[in-house]
């Protein structure tokens, strides 16, 4: 982090009681090491500065939503919250974790990031032409914290005190210094308005929008169906470097749909102007229409270097079958990858076996030394390969036979003292059939929990495959109803403290956490812990890649696969950078290109 010793610095390091030689104050902040851009830089450089603003971009959603309150965990949400909300910092995303300067046009840490101080930018408004007050930063916080989301109330749990050094200037101080990404989850804090919501109730689902900040305000809604965004002309926060050039459209609106093929139907008619495409089978064989035959719909690809997550069967060891690492293990084995790779989706994807694929944090080859230092406190209570191997998840040899991978599922079964008795699988310990249902949100997935289910009933395993509705999922998600689900873990380049809302013990038992599989570990709790503490990225990445050789050898998920780009299909209507960011695409980078859409709107009539 560079220096900045101006006037304003001075008085903002006196105010929390540091000399500006001790203190760090910038327009920005990074994790780990130096922010990419300097002060005098006006716009990130994988943005057009002189995007034209104008036209519409419409989306397709699947599902459907009950609620415009984003910040609580009932209801179904709806899409768009990053277009009306904002935060006191905004992130670039082409480096792993760098926030600049939004609402706040400061921040001020000292070393040991033991507290964070931010100055609010004058003149930055609510979209009720209401200024943004420290008063609006306060309360955000307390209401986040007892009535938010499970990570809100998280993260904002470990706020010691809240003080006022200075008009228009806000310092949280923390209760311990230990955690070094809080100032940056202090700068992500969305605000929220006190005044608004003096008259409302904060944790009721509602269909009436919340009053934001951002580029965007809700303009039209058809419940369940449909949101419209209209763009705020000459917004505040429109030629910040932290904007410059993006949020380019005038309208943005999302359609929902009932199951992705009628979004991919109304796609190719014209109604939706741009799909994210990750099924290699749609890709290769549902895109030869007339449009895309004379060029009006493009399919692109945007490599990037962001991790590819863990998208998995995540299976809830809060149901007695599961509790076993041995029967999850053995259910992996019934999974035949490269078959349905190459009957399914031509051999498009790549299997995941690391929480953290297609980057450095990835667990790779015996541990390192600084792993194994973290890893020793808890040698009795992991398994034996945390400590020697690298995860790699059962393969087969692409036929279809799995005679040896199920031959193997057995024993493994066996020793956790399941037989099969009159074509069931039974527990030793009273006779309790073998089953469970996995419950899937997209269609899509049914061939690939099918494949399953029927592969496990060859070990006796009675499993349902059942689709629910977007409003039902979401609940039964909220709540842990399930057996298993499908579900794709995201991380960043910069893991911190999500990861304990993701795999941490007290998240298990918070409804509305993505601690899915209900882990309970100490060993993961600690390493999350000093993924947070990590004073460097060598440290950070030791620990992460500690932390995935537990989760990866706790058999918590069956690792399914992913695609090493980004596929989209689009109307070729739109104007984009030259440059991708470290994150991959953005989409509130692009902009309609006025004769490229006029093109496309003849030929779509």
């Amino acid at each position: 982090m560079k220096y900045f010793c101006t006037t304003l610095m001075l008085s903002l390091a006196a105010s929390i009681g540091l000399s500006c030689g001790g203190a760090t104050a910038a327009p920005a902040i990074a994790m780990h090491g130096t922010p990419k851009y300097s002060p005098d830089e006006g716009h990130f450089r994988y943005v057009n500065p002189t995007a034209p603003k104008g036209g519409r971009l419409v989306l397709g959603r699947v599902g459907s939503f009950d609620s415009l309150q984003h910040f609580i965990v009932r209801g179904a949400r709806v899409d768009g919250r990053q277009l009306s909300h904002q935060s006191l910092l905004a992130r670039g995303y082409d480096e792993p974790f760098t926030l600049y300067a939004l609402i706040a046009e400061d921040i001020a840490t000292p070393p040991d990031r033991g507290s964070v101080t931010f100055r609010l930018r004058p003149g930055a408004r609510f979209h009720d032409g209401s200024e943004i007050t420290v008063e609006d930063v306060i309360f955000s916080h307390e209401i986040l914290r007892a009535k938010g989301r499970p990570n809100h109330r998280f993260y904002y749990a470990q706020v010691a005190a809240i003080e006022r050094p200075a008009p228009r200037t806000v310092t949280f101080r923390f209760k311990d210094n230990r955690n070094r990404e809080l100032p940056l989850i202090m700068g992500l804090m969305p605000i929220l308005s006190r005044a608004w919501f003096q008259s409302r109730e904060f944790d009721r689902v509602s269909l009436a929008p919340v009053l934001g900040s951002g580029p965007y305000i809700m303009d039209i809604v058809d419940p369940g169906r449909s949101i419209q965004y209209r763009r705020i002309k000459d917004h505040w926060a429109e030629n910040l470097p932290a904007q410059k050039g993006q949020y380019n459209f005038d309208i943005v609106r999302y359609d929902y749909y009932r199951d992705d093929s009628a979004a991919l139907e109304a796609f190719k008619a014209g109604k939706v102007d741009l799909r994210a495409e990750s099924d290699p089978k749609l890709w290769a064989k549902s895109y030869d229409f007339p449009a895309r035959n004379n060029g009006a719909v493009r399919l692109l690809e945007f490599s990037h270097g962001r991790p590819a997550g863990m998208h998995a069967i995540a299976l809830n060891t809060r149901r007695t079958v599961f509790h076993e690492a041995k029967v999850r293990a053995a259910l992996a084995y019934a999974f035949d990858f490269e078959w349905l790779n190459k009957t399914l989706y031509h051999d498009a994807y790549h299997r995941t076996r690391s929480y953290f694929e297609n980057s450095e944090l990835a667990a790779t080859g015996p541990p390192s030394s600084a792993e194994l230092a973290l890893l020793a406190p808890y040698r009795d209570s992991l398994p034996k390969e945390v400590f020697t191997q690298a995860y790699t998840p059962p393969a087969t040899d692409g036929s279809g036979r799995l005679r040896g991978n199920l031959h193997t599922a057995r024993k493994l079964l066996a020793q956790a003292g399941w037989h099969v008795k009159n074509l069931h699988l039974v527990h030793d310990n009273g006779g309790k059939p073998f089953r469970f249902e996995i419950m899937l949100l997209r269609r899509s997935n049914e061939k690939l929990a099918l494949h399953l289910a029927r592969n496990l009933a060859k070990l006796g395993i009675e499993v349902a495959v059942r689709t629910v509705d977007t409003p039902q999922y979401q609940q039964r998600a909220n709540t842990y109803d399930f057996d298993a689900m499908i579900y794709l873990w995201d991380p960043s380049l910069s893991p911190g403290n999500e990861q304990a809302f993701y795999w941490g013990a007290d998240a298990a038992k918070r409804d509305g956490s993505r601690n899915y599989p209900g882990i309970q570990v100490p060993a993961i709790d600690s390493l999350v812990q000093k993924i947070s503490d990590a004073p460097d990225r060598a440290s950070l990445v030791a620990a992460v890649r500690a932390m995935d050789r537990v989760l990866q050898w706790g058999h918590y998920v069956i690792p399914l696969f992913h695609l090493k780009s980004d596929r989209i299909a689009l109307w070729d209507r739109f104007g984009r950078p030259a440059l991708t960011p470290l994150y991959g695409y953005r989409l509130e980078t692009w902009w309609e290109d006025p004769a490229k859409a006029g093109i496309i709107d003849q030929q779509r009539n």
